[in-house]
């Protein structure tokens, strides 16, 4: 496996300038898979808070970079979709969230915010001694241990996570009148109201039509993801 990255070949959600080196650094193993953004970038490209990986280095070594209130001290560690990003020393916190054409942006949110994560439910399954994991889209994992809790949680539901007790703090189910965003396809970053779900017959994707301030849009609801009014926008 190679230990480069170019740049033309990288995810279009990475948001680094294409044609101004060569080469980029490469994400490490991690979660949100191929679509996760080297923290170096989010440090270096984006924030302007580094200048080099040696930079980068130095300034995760100190402890006050924080995702999903977890310290953090590799600069490829990977970072996507609803992460949380905080500086201790500066007292800032980011939040992950997909912009218009696909892109992954910093939006600034306060400290209260900082506190939890939002997570997509992309696999609801039973485990060994009767209890029921739900896996979101970050590849985190959450085990329920009873039936009666486990029933409430579907697969494309969406949880708020707390950080450090890693427990469910609110619930948002996927259903007709639900507020989504589209992470990916042509409407990415846009936000509505679902106004149908539309169940595809046979093995296709199942379809999601959405109601938004100036329209409306039609995409696959794989690339939707429900959320409340407190994740869009600047919350400062």
């Amino acid at each position: 496996m190679t230990r480069h990255q170019k740049r033309l070949s990288a995810p279009n959600s990475w948001p680094i300038e294409r044609k101004e080196n060569t080469f980029t650094v490469k994400a490490g193993a991690g979660p949100h898979g191929e679509s996760g953004v080297p923290l170096l970038i989010l440090l270096r490209d984006v924030l302007g808070y580094v200048d080099s990986k040696k930079e980068a280095r130095y300034a995760l070594n100190e402890g006050s970079v924080l995702i999903n209130g977890d310290t953090v001290s590799d600069e490829q560690r990977p970072v996507g979709m609803f992460d949380i990003v905080s500086f201790a020393q500066r007292g800032e916190h980011f939040r992950v969230f997909p912009e218009q054409g696909g892109r992954l942006a910093l939006t600034p949110i306060d400290a209260d915010s900082a506190d939890s994560r939002l997570g997509k439910i992309v696999r609801k399954q039973n485990v060994s001694g009767g209890a029921t994991q739900l896996t979101l889209h970050d590849g985190a994992n959450i085990r329920l241990e009873g039936d009666d809790e486990a029933a409430d949680y579907h697969t494309g539901d969406s949880l708020v996570v707390d950080n450090e007790t890693k427990e469910i703090v609110a619930h948002f189910p996927y259903e007709e009148g639900a507020l989504v965003t589209a992470v990916d396809g042509t409407h990415s970053g846009e936000v509505g109201t679902v106004s149908e779900i539309i169940v595809t017959p046979g093995s296709g994707d199942n379809a999601v039509a959405v109601e938004t301030e100036d329209g409306a849009f039609e995409t696959v609801e794989q690339y939707v993801v429900v959320i409340d009014e407190n994740f869009t926008g600047d919350e400062e």
